[in-house]
């Protein structure tokens, strides 16, 4: 099945869009071998959060612990067709995601439809509880190209110990109703796939994640690590399985990441966030919106995108990454340790 959903991903690039990525590839190396910030084209990746509301409360997650200190709100149409309409000359590809349960949003659907009007790629990941006869027959009809489904767990026993008051039936249900809208309306879209974050309760169910994943007709299962916040001293939920791990023991007992930090990163070339109010941060990482680059409701993108904050960021994290606490719990950008 993956070979349709690389099909469908080429069919939207365009010369224009090869032309861009070239573009930002370029000035990316360029700037790792001068060490100064050069930055060419526009991104070719935006992650847009349609939401920060969450209908679970899992614990390693902002919107889960309702930890956020910025507001909770939904992403609105009309300043979302305004801003894509700026940047999908450029884009490869749009994330409908940050942080919360994208479904939440009331208009999530008819702004995926709209994206998918100017050509791009879509896709979302959403906790599955949402996706019923109804909205699972406009899911497929919004032409959403790839619909990530969180399950971590394949009893509820198992899976509840992460996704806190989640369901794990509705979840498979919501499955197998984008699978049989998707025969009913002969469309190959949206290509699904089974995010199983490897955790401890979790991890001796990977096998099974497959068989379920088989068994209902998704696509695609992935194996994703998890971040965790408090890792130093061990935590409960690091797998034991390392090979499934962000963090590694030390010989004294306290634990480190399993990279060591190196002074660049592809994301802040290529790729940026924009939360529901029109906020420009760096990456997924500033879960808080903590680096607040540019508000797009004060200025046009590009003029955030080139601007002095952005630069500036970008400066900072080419002269000290281990100094930005955002990207001390990240692995992008990152070498092994020997």
């Amino acid at each position: 099945m993956q070979y349709r959903d690389t099909r469908n991903f080429l069919s939207k690039l365009t010369l224009h869009r090869l032309w861009n990525a070239a573009r930002v590839l370029a000035s990316y190396y360029l700037t790792r071998l001068v060490k100064r910030p050069v930055q060419w084209g526009m991104p070719m990746t935006i992650s847009f959060e349609p939401t920060t509301a969450c209908n679970l409360r899992c614990p390693e997650c902002p919107s889960g612990l309702r930890s956020f200190t910025r507001e909770t709100g939904n992403l609105k149409a009309d300043f979302f067709r305004q801003t894509i309409d700026e940047l999908s000359r450029d884009l490869i590809y749009l994330i409908f995601y940050f942080q919360g349960e994208p479904y939440i949003n009331p208009d999530f659907l008819k702004m995926v439809a709209h994206a998918r009007d100017k050509g791009l790629y879509t896709i979302t990941s959403t906790n599955g509880h949402f996706l019923d006869d109804d909205r699972a027959r406009k899911t497929v009809e919004s032409g959403l190209d790839r619909l990530i489904i969180s399950v971590d767990g394949t009893t509820q026993e198992t899976y509840e110990q992460y996704r806190k008051e989640g369901t794990l039936d509705t979840v498979l249900e919501g499955a197998r109703n984008v699978v049989r809208w998707k025969k009913a309306l002969n469309s190959t879209t949206p290509h699904i796939v089974f995010q199983f974050l490897v955790v401890r309760p979790n991890e001796h169910q990977i096998p099974e994640i497959y068989r379920l994943a088989e068994e209902i007709g998704v696509d695609e299962v992935k194996l994703k690590t998890a971040q965790v916040y408090d890792f130093e001293r061990g935590n409960p939920l690091i797998p034991t399985n390392l090979k499934y791990s962000r963090y590694l023991p030390g010989e004294d007992g306290s634990w480190r990441t399993r990279h060591a930090l190196a002074n660049h990163c592809w994301k802040l070339w290529h790729a940026c966030v924009i939360t529901w109010d029109g906020m420009v941060v760096p990456c997924c990482f500033d879960k808080d919106a903590t680096y607040r680059l540019g508000n797009l409701k004060e200025g046009s993108f590009r003029d955030i995108w080139k601007g002095d904050a952005y630069q500036g960021f970008r400066k900072q994290l080419l002269t000290g990454r281990d100094q930005i606490d955002i990207c001390t719990n990240c692995t992008e950008g990152c070498k092994v340790w020997a």
